[in-house]
C-alpha cells in the first residue's frame, strides 16, 4: 500500500468519515457516483469495485458489462457541503476491465493516455479554465417559456446585497475547501451570468477540478434556493457560457511556449501547437461543443469565436495569445476560446492537447495572426484570409468527426464510436422535435 492510500485510510478513521463517494463520468461527462462504506476502502484499493458498465452511457456493451472502479487516492477530499455530522468524502476513479487493464471506454483514461504521450515528448501540460454559468430563480420556465435569471446586472457589475454576491463568496470558499484554487470571480455580461476562473494545474487535475466545480456550484445554488446551469446558451438575447481555457507546455521547469525576442514571445513549439489546434478544430468541435444548444452559442453573436483564426490579444479569435507580462516568461500561454461550459473536460482537453501535439510532431505552419474582428468581416474577406468557419450545427460537427482519422486515433475506437452514437441520437431527437419557433411563426400562417 502506497503513502497516498495510507493517508486516505488514516484520514477516514481520524475524521470519522461515514461515506466515501467514488466519482467517475460517462462518455458525455455526466458525473456518476457510488457510496462506499469506509470499511471497504482498503479492499477496493487492492481489488477495485465491480459494477455493471452496460448501464452507464458509453462505457460498455451488454455482453462485456463487468467493469472495475479503481479509486485514485491523490484525489481524496472531504465534501464540505455534506457537513460535519456525517462526514462524506470523494475520490475520482479510473475504470478498469475485469483483468485490471485500463478500460478503453474511460474518458478520464483517454486524457491520461494523451498526457502520457505528451510526457514521452518531454512535455507537461498545464491548463487554467474560465468557467461561465447562469444563476436562475429556478429550473422552471416562466409563462413565456423562458428561464428567469436571478438579477438584471451586467459585466463586472457590483450587486449590492444581492444573492449573487453571497453566492460567489460561498462558492469560492467551498472550492478552496476542496483544494481548488480560484483566481477571479465576477458577474459576466448576461443577467444572472457569472464567471469563476481557476488557477492553473496539470490538465488531469484541471479536468477533475471542473467536475468538482460543477458539483460545488450546483450545491451552493441549491442551498440558496436558486438554480445554476452550464447550458451553453439558455437565452436567445444574452451571451452564451463558455469555458475559455489557457494552455501551456513545460519542459521540466522551462516554459516551452516562451522564446525571448520572437514575435509575441512565442516559441516555434507554441506556433506549431496553435497550428495543430486550428487545423483539427473543425474535427473536434463535436467534443468541445457537444450539444445542439452549443451551436447557438458559437453562432449567436457575442464573443464566441466561429472562425478559424488566432491573434495576439484578439478576443474575436478562436485562439488568443494573451499579452506577455515582462519578466514573467513562465506565464506564456495560449487561450482556446471555442470550448463551452458543458463539455466533458476529459475528452475536450484530450482532443485539444492531441491536436497541439500533432502540430508539434508534424511541424504544422501557423498562418498570419489576425488583428481585426473576424466576425465583422465579409464572407469574401474571411475566405481570402483563410478564416474557415467552425461547424454550424451539431449535425455538421458529427459528420466532420466521423470522417476524422485524427479523432478516431485520439479517442480510441470505443469512445469514438460510443460518443458519436450518443451525439447522433441527440441530433435525431432534435430533428424530430417541433420547436416553439415553428409554432410561433408557422402555425398561424400555414
Amino acid at each position: 500500500m502506497d503513502r497516498q492510500q495510507e493517508f486516505v485510510l488514516r484520514t477516514i478513521e481520524e475524521r470519522d468519515v461515514r461515506f466515501v463517494r467514488m466519482w467517475f463520468t460517462d462518455v458525455v461527462g455526466t458525473l456518476k457516483s457510488v457510496a462506499l462504506a469506509p470499511a471497504e476502502v482498503e479492499t477496493v484499493f487492492e481489488e477495485g469495485l465491480g459494477f455493471d458498465g452496460s448501464s452507464i452511457e458509453g462505457l460498455s456493451r451488454v455482453h462485456e458489462s463487468d467493469m472495475l472502479l479503481q479509486p485514485d487516492p491523490s484525489t481524496f477530499q472531504l465534501l464540505p457541503w455534506r457537513g460535519e455530522t456525517e462526514p462524506t468524502s470523494r475520490m475520482f476513479c479510473d475504470i478498469l476491465t475485469p483483468d485490471g487493464e485500463p478500460s478503453s471506454a474511460d474518458s478520464r483514461g483517454v486524457l491520461k493516455r494523451i498526457l502520457s504521450k505528451a510526457g514521452d515528448m518531454g512535455f507537461t501540460c498545464y491548463t487554467a479554465p474560465e468557467v461561465e454559468f447562469y444563476l436562475l430563480k429556478s429550473a422552471e420556465l416562466n409563462a413565456e417559456g423562458s428561464p428567469v435569471p436571478v438579477d438584471r446586472e451586467g459585466y463586472f457589475d457590483h450587486v449590492y446585497g444581492g444573492v449573487v454576491q453571497d453566492f460567489r463568496r460561498r462558492a469560492v470558499t467551498m472550492l478552496e475547501a476542496v483544494g481548488i484554487s480560484v483566481e477571479f470571480s465576477h458577474h459576466e455580461g448576461g443577467p444572472g451570468q457569472n464567471e469563476i476562473d481557476l488557477r492553473h494545474a496539470d490538465a488531469l487535475q484541471t479536468a477533475d477540478n471542473i467536475m468538482t466545480f460543477r458539483s460545488v456550484i450546483k450545491e451552493v445554488a441549491f442551498s440558496q434556493g436558486i438554480y445554476a446551469t452550464f447550458m451553453p446558451k439558455p437565452f436567445t438575447e444574452f451571451p452564451g457560457s463558455g469555458m475559455h481555457t489557457h494552455f501551456s507546455l513545460f519542459e521540466g521547469d522551462t516554459n516551452a511556449f516562451f522564446e525571448a525576442g520572437a514575435e509575441y514571445q512565442l516559441s516555434r513549439t507554441a506556433r506549431h501547437f496553435i497550428a495543430g489546434i486550428l487545423k483539427h478544430a473543425p474535427e473536434f468541435t463535436s467534443v468541445t461543443n457537444q450539444f445542439v444548444n452549443s451551436y447557438k452559442r458559437l453562432w449567436g453573436g457575442g464573443e464566441a469565436p466561429s472562425y478559424l483564426s488566432w491573434g495576439h490579444n484578439n478576443r474575436s479569435a478562436l485562439v488568443r495569445v494573451p499579452l506577455y507580462k515582462p519578466n514573467k516568461m513562465q506565464s506564456a500561454r495560449i487561450e482556446y476560446r471555442g470550448i463551452d461550459s458543458a463539455a466533458n473536460p476529459y475528452l475536450a482537453y484530450a482532443v485539444l492537447l492531441a491536436a497541439g501535439l500533432k502540430g508539434i510532431e508534424n511541424e504544422y505552419e501557423l498562418p498570419e495572426a489576425e488583428a481585426e474582428d473576424v466576425a465583422s468581416m465579409s464572407a469574401t474577406e474571411r475566405r481570402s484570409l483563410g478564416h474557415d468557419p467552425l461547424p454550424s450545427s451539431l449535425h455538421d460537427a458529427i459528420r466532420l468527426t466521423e470522417d476524422s482519422e485524427f479523432m478516431a486515433e485520439t479517442l480510441g475506437e470505443q469512445v469514438f464510436n460510443q460518443f458519436l452514437r450518443n451525439k447522433q441520437d441527440d441530433w435525431t431527437a432534435y430533428r424530430m422535435e417541433v420547436t416553439p419557433y415553428e409554432l410561433k411563426y408557422n402555425l398561424g400562417l400555414l
